[in-house]
């Protein structure tokens, strides 16, 4: 399947860069209160520092900026979130609304995996071979 692997980088760049963009913006709209979302209390555990997470490490693998480490960390976040929240209403996501930080968590997962792909900025800031 050469044809697909022809622009893998730019896929799991594009991937990469989707998912730090949603993750960012619904951490952001909870930190802040704006996007139609109600703003959490500062310093709330888990809602802020989730939150904080959220905004901090989607942006992070956004840009494409210790990449591996804030996916790594995004996709954690994601695992606690479902086993601490989602998980006691109900066995299965669609049931339980754990969707998304199922979705979120195994994203991340493979992000932290595959790496960066093209248009990072650990790619533009490595030196030239």
């Amino acid at each position: 399947m050469q044809v697909l692997e022809r622009f893998q980088k730019e896929v799991i760049g594009v991937f990469r860069i989707v998912v730090g963009f949603l993750f960012a913006t619904h951490g952001a709209a909870a930190l802040f209160g704006v996007l139609g979302t109600e703003q959490v209390d500062a310093f709330a555990w888990p809602s802020w520092w989730a939150s904080l997470i959220q905004a901090v490490g989607g942006a992070l693998v956004m840009i494409g900026l210790g990449t591996r480490y804030a996916a790594l960390l995004c996709s954690g976040s994601m695992a606690y979130a479902y086993f601490s929240v989602h998980q006691a209403g109900a066995l299965l996501p669609v049931q339980n609304g754990g969707e998304k930080a199922a979705l979120f968590c195994f994203a991340f997962l493979l992000i932290a995996v595959l790496g960066n792909g093209a248009w990072s900025v650990q790619r533009a800031a490595a030196p030239s071979k």
